[in-house]
């Protein structure tokens, strides 16, 4: 039986993520580095003040441009700053155990993203946590940097099952009041469930200063909608049951899925949140390098 390693993290992937690392420096030109606050790789300063020159201190840290004004030598002072935080957030609602032909569930889609961003994340030295929710947060694990933190976040995942409802809003709320310093939040969600108070909680990491990329997850089924004929539809979250003509709601479906996808893209947009919309149908690897390639290319 494969470990959790194996089953979320297949060594072609590991394979092709260390080619484009190698390839581009993504993880630091792209991905991780527009996040910190210098280019500098692994971690970064921030200059805060300067201080008279005393016996004993590094001349090489005299301000050579504050002496030519004042005649006298004072040094740079820095402070440094940690890390970049990485948090992989995870919904566990029902509806996200749900695919109708795809090899992968939403669910599984998720974690196979989540599982390839901790592996960026740690190997770039930033450390990475997970939280799970479902009606609140269920599960937490601090974010590390240290190699074993992959294994971690893996065994967490594999233990994780998606059932019940969900309260995204209330759940990125509690996720907002754990994460005390300015970090990364990555959530894997099909976002089902009432949109203002999820918008809301978007804002409220924001406002924090947090950076925020949500990976909105649909099955191929939802995205596309195949189906034909008469057609049983059964809420994953209720198990409430409906018979429908397919054809004849084909149009409509497609065109509330859009408006669905438009609404999250436009109000992320304009609060500088990244907004992924992603479906089962498309090799999460494949979507994961088109993100990062897209990321890249934006500076």
């Amino acid at each position: 039986m494969a470990g959790p390693a194996e089953r979320y993290l297949k060594p072609e992937v590991i394979r092709q993520v260390a080619r484009l690392d190698l390839r581009a420096k993504f993880i630091i030109e792209g991905f991780i580095s527009g996040l910190h606050a210098s280019p500098f790789h692994g971690f970064s300063v921030e200059f805060s003040e300067h201080r008279k020159y005393t016996a004993g201190d590094n001349i090489s840290d005299i301000d050579w441009n504050v002496y030519a004004k004042t005649d006298r030598f004072y040094i740079k002072k820095f402070q440094a700053e940690t890390n970049l935080s990485g948090y992989l957030v995870m919904d566990l609602s029902g509806s996200m155990g749900y695919t109708y032909r795809q090899e992968l569930t939403k669910f599984e889609y998720g974690i196979s993203l989540a599982a390839a961003l901790g592996y960026l994340m740690i190997h770039q030295q930033d450390p990475v946590g997970l939280v799970a929710f479902d009606s609140q947060v269920t599960q937490s694990l601090p974010p590390r940097s240290k190699r074993s933190q992959l294994g971690n976040i893996l065994s967490m995942l594999a233990k994780l099952s998606p059932k019940g409802e969900t309260n995204v809003a209330k759940s990125l709320h509690q996720v907002a009041g754990m994460v005390r310093h300015r970090s990364l939040v990555m959530l894997f969600s099909d976002l089902l469930g009432d949109s203002e108070p999820i918008l809301k909680a978007f804002h409220r990491l924001r406002h924090a200063g947090h950076d925020i990329i949500v990976f909105h997850i649909l099955d191929e089924a939802e995205a596309l909608f195949p189906f034909e004929g008469m057609l049983e539809l059964e809420d994953n979250e209720t198990n409430e049951r409906l018979t429908v003509d397919a054809e004849g709601i084909k149009a409509d479906y497609l065109e509330e899925v859009a408006a669905f996808r438009a609404l999250y893209k436009k109000e992320c947009q304009g609060a500088r949140i990244d907004y992924v919309p992603l479906h089962t149908g498309v090799a999460f690897d494949k979507a994961l390098m088109s993100y990062l390639l897209s990321r890249q290319a934006r500076g």
